[in-house]
């Protein structure tokens, strides 16, 4: 029986080469591809966690306040400022005042002294610029600051009311005491802190809402009055 010779395989440089060659070709396009994409993906991702910011701020501003802000994005309006009420009250007090009248007409004297209750109510002008500005650096929440948006009378206790025997305490004795009662109660409740507890109390829902806050600010700042 004759045995066939085995056939030698020569190994092939040039098409090892070759192959190398597209290989090289092919991963270079690929590394061109991804660096050339990349700033265009940074970007994009970049946009989007912007807008997922400024969505976050807006909805926590909503649950707060009841009012949509003005939402900018990198420069570009997302949300125009909207709001159903004219003030958020977000803190108050109970004002104790008391004022006392006297007067003397030839030997006859009337007495009159009245107690008040009142409450003050501190909150946003909601009527102002309230904004949320989103760059990629830092978020700013604008809006103007805390004020007393009120003082409302609750009750009013007589606590001395004599007559002259020819000096009577007249109608208009009563509304002088009644408009001095709520001078005193507003010129207290500007006294007070309650602005600045709302401001606090603002500022901490807000950041209590916001799934990242490390680059979100709050800014206050002074309304001009209205001339």
């Amino acid at each position: 029986m004759i045995e066939r010779p085995i056939p030698r395989r020569h190994f092939s440089w040039s098409l090892a080469f070759t192959v190398l060659g597209l290989a090289l070709i092919a991963a270079g396009l690929f590394v061109f591809e991804r660096c050339t994409s990349l700033p265009g993906r940074a970007a994009r991702t970049t946009a989007e966690q912007m807008e997922r910011v400024g969505r976050d701020v807006r909805d926590a501003v909503v649950d707060i306040a009841r009012l949509q802000p003005r939402v900018t994005i990198n420069n570009r309006v997302y949300f125009e400022q909207t709001s159903p009420i004219a003030e958020l009250a977000l803190v108050s007090q109970r004002l104790e005042v008391e004022h006392e009248f006297s007067h003397t007409w030839a030997g006859s004297t009337k007495r009159l002294k009245l107690h008040g209750t009142f409450t003050a109510r501190a909150g946003f002008d909601l009527r102002q610029e309230f904004s949320v500005n989103v760059q990629p650096q830092k978020t700013i929440v604008r809006l103007p600051h805390a004020q007393i948006l009120g003082v409302q009378q609750e009750m009013i206790d007589v606590l001395v009311f004599e007559n002259g025997y020819w000096n009577p305490i007249s109608g208009a004795d009563v509304q002088a005491e009644l408009a001095a009662l709520n001078r005193l109660a507003n010129e207290q409740a500007r006294a007070t802190s309650l602005p600045a507890q709302a401001e606090q109390m603002f500022q901490a829902e807000l950041m209590t809402r916001l799934p990242s806050r490390e680059k979100v600010h709050v800014v206050f700042y002074d309304v001009k009055p209205h001339t």
